[in-house]
This record gives structure tokens, C-alpha cells and sequence, in this order.
């Protein structure tokens, strides 16, 4: 693992960003896109954001550290730990962290995750060919 700058995954995380962004005001009245496709997109979100900055031996390896990472934050909603770090509800920091557990917030982090290991394989396969 060595710093270093990656326009093309800088550019990446700003576009997935304003997705999540639009995804939470815009379409925060479609249930599906706000509760499952915002979880999903997450986690790539969180993957090109560290391979912005940061060159990576294991991309499957870092995939399965966001979905940890993911799930200990999920985990953390259980104890409410938003309110216990005090953090206002409405707050940029409350909202980030979340403020309430789900069983299918795993799986959607899992289907992310799923889908970015899939995508990273097919994309490492052309660079060989």
C-alpha cells in the first residue's frame, strides 16, 4: 500500500458522491432507490474514494475490509452510537453514521460489495488480455 493520486477514481468517487447525493434529497420518495439502492452504492462509493488516494495490492481484499467496515457501522446503529457520540439528529454526522439497524442494510452493503468484485474481476481480466 503506497499514496498516490488517482484522477480517475477521484472523478469516480465525485460522480457516485452527487449519485448519493441526489439519491437522499431527489429521490428520497422512491422506498426501492432510498433504502436499497443508496446502500448498495455505498460501498463503491468507499472504494473508489480510498483508490483515490491510496494504490491497493488486493482489491479483494479491500472490498471485503469496506464490507467489515460497513457492517461495524451498521452494527454501531444498533447501540445508537450517533446519539451517544452527540450528535444532533438532522446533523451531516448523524445522518452519515446512521441511526438505525437492518438486517438488509448488510445485505445491500453484501450485494455492493458483491457487484464491485465482480466488476473489478472483469475489468482486471481485460487489462491481461
Amino acid at each position: 500500500m503506497k499514496f498516490k493520486f488517482s484522477l480517475k477514481y477521484f472523478v469516480s468517487t465525485i460522480l457516485i458522491f452527487l449519485i448519493e447525493v441526489l439519491i437522499a434529497t431527489k429521490l428520497k420518495d422512491i422506498f426501492f432507490v432510498r433504502a436499497y439502492l443508496g446502500d448498495v452504492i455505498v460501498v463503491m462509493l468507499i472504494y473508489t474514494f480510498i483508490k483515490s488516494f491510496i494504490e491497493i495490492k488486493s482489491d479483494q481484499k479491500l472490498i471485503f475490509g469496506i464490507f467489515i467496515f460497513s457492517c461495524l457501522v451498521e452494527f454501531a446503529q444498533y447501540f445508537n452510537i450517533a446519539e451517544k457520540l452527540g450528535f444532533q439528529p438532522g446533523s451531516l454526522m448523524y445522518i452519515v453514521i446512521g441511526n438505525s439497524f437492518s438486517w438488509i442494510d448488510i445485505l445491500c452493503y453484501a450485494a455492493g460489495c458483491l457487484l464491485l468484485s465482480i466488476f473489478v474481476k472483469i475489468t482486471e481480466k481485460k487489462k491481461i488480455v
